[in-house]
């Protein structure tokens, strides 16, 4: 079983920046594919980014792209998000995601993901 730890979340004014962490523990690998996803009051919840097993693949969701960097330290298990340039409607929980051991490709939608934090919330003001 993994467990999925986020941190990092908190209130920013527009334009700021903050920079969530995930980290692993449990039974742990290194190498497989991790996302964030985010969920907005009355919304589903939506793809954000998401790195591949080695960090060498990332891919975004078009409303953050430029904005928001997908990174991972493998020895740490720990998958971060650095914001920048937020804007009110960045406002949400944002939730780490993980596939399972083995599976290191990039995947964008909640469904093919195993593992779940349990959140952090982002308040972004104008």
């Amino acid at each position: 079983q993994v467990q999925l730890v986020e941190s990092g979340g908190g209130l920013a004014q527009a334009g700021g920046s903050l920079r969530l962490s995930c980290a692993a523990s449990g039974r742990t690998f290194s190498f497989y594919a991790r996302g964030w996803f985010r969920q907005a009051p009355g919304k589903e919840r939506e793809f954000v980014a998401a790195i591949s097993g080695s960090g060498g693949s990332t891919y975004y969701a078009d409303s953050v792209k430029g904005r928001f960097t997908i990174s991972r330290d493998n020895a740490k298990n720990t998958v971060y998000l650095q914001m920048h340039s937020l804007k009110p409607e960045d406002t949400a929980v944002y939730y780490c995601a993980a596939r399972n051991p083995g599976q290191t490709t990039v995947v964008l939608t909640t469904q093919l993901y195993n593992y779940w934090g349990q959140g952090t919330q982002v308040t972004v003001s104008s």
